[in-house]
């Protein structure tokens, strides 16, 4: 049983880490959804973190239609995180009707070999998730990440369930959003996903000791709580126990 948590920033990638998790996915913008790391964070990554870690490929929030000038800047990150030596990346293209982008997705793929590649939740929007997942396998992705095409993945536990039987081991499926160490369990047991996805996220008050009023700014950071991936892991232990 592996736990990926996705983090935002350095200190929560040092935290996760030493929490437990087994790999990391990296992010900017946690209120954008995630988009690309900056060059100081992927390299500061490389040299602290011993886990694997996967970077998110995303230029901007907002949909995932991309013009040629982004995807010329998601070729250009991709070649940079194969460059520094990630174990993998995720990535996530559609066309406008909703269908995977599969000539891109394909050469984003090609290009980080021999990089894992992970489709993100990209996936949650497309228009036809089971035929999206035989374009994924196509296009030569490891995994797809998903919560069932609804904003929680324990609420979309049935077309988890449903991916992973068509799936039939040809690549990977991983829950994530929402899950957290009171869902993870019977999650994993009633979908047979053997990988999971969580940002364990917790919100920390800044230490600033001044704040202007008249900004009527909320400054609070996105951090990661240490002991929600401890209990995570404790529960997919169990279930490795049990089987």
């Amino acid at each position: 049983m592996l736990l990926e948590i996705a983090v935002f920033n350095i200190q929560s990638a040092i935290i996760a880490a030493e929490a437990g998790a087994n790999r990391l996915e990296l992010c900017e913008n946690p209120t954008d959804g995630g988009t690309t790391p900056s060059y100081g964070f992927l390299k500061t990554v490389k040299e602290k973190i011993s886990i694997p870690v996967f970077p998110i490929i995303r230029p901007r929030g907002g949909d995932f239609l991309y013009s040629n000038e982004e995807f010329e800047v998601m070729k250009k990150d991709l070649l940079l995180c194969k460059q520094f030596g990630f174990e993998g990346a995720v990535i996530g293209l559609l066309n406008p009707d909703g269908s995977i982008d599969k000539q891109r997705t394909t050469k984003l793929v090609e290009l980080a070999y021999p990089l894992e590649i992970t489709f993100h939740r990209a996936f949650d929007r497309a228009a036809n998730p089971l035929q999206a997942l035989e374009d994924i396998i196509l296009c030569g992705c490891q995994r797809i990440l998903t919560s069932g095409q609804v904003p929680n993945a324990f609420d979309g536990k049935e077309l988890i369930k449903q991916l992973l039987k068509q799936a039939d081991e040809r690549i990977i499926i991983m829950p994530g959003s929402g899950v957290r160490s009171n869902n993870i369990t019977e999650l994993a047991m009633y979908t047979g996903a053997v990988e999971l996805h969580s940002s364990a996220r917790k919100m920390i008050p800044s230490s600033i000791k001044f704040f202007q009023e008249s900004m009527r700014e909320n400054l609070e950071n996105t951090f990661v709580d240490a002991g929600e991936i401890k209990q995570m892991k404790e529960a997919l232990s169990n279930i490795s126990i049990a089987e």
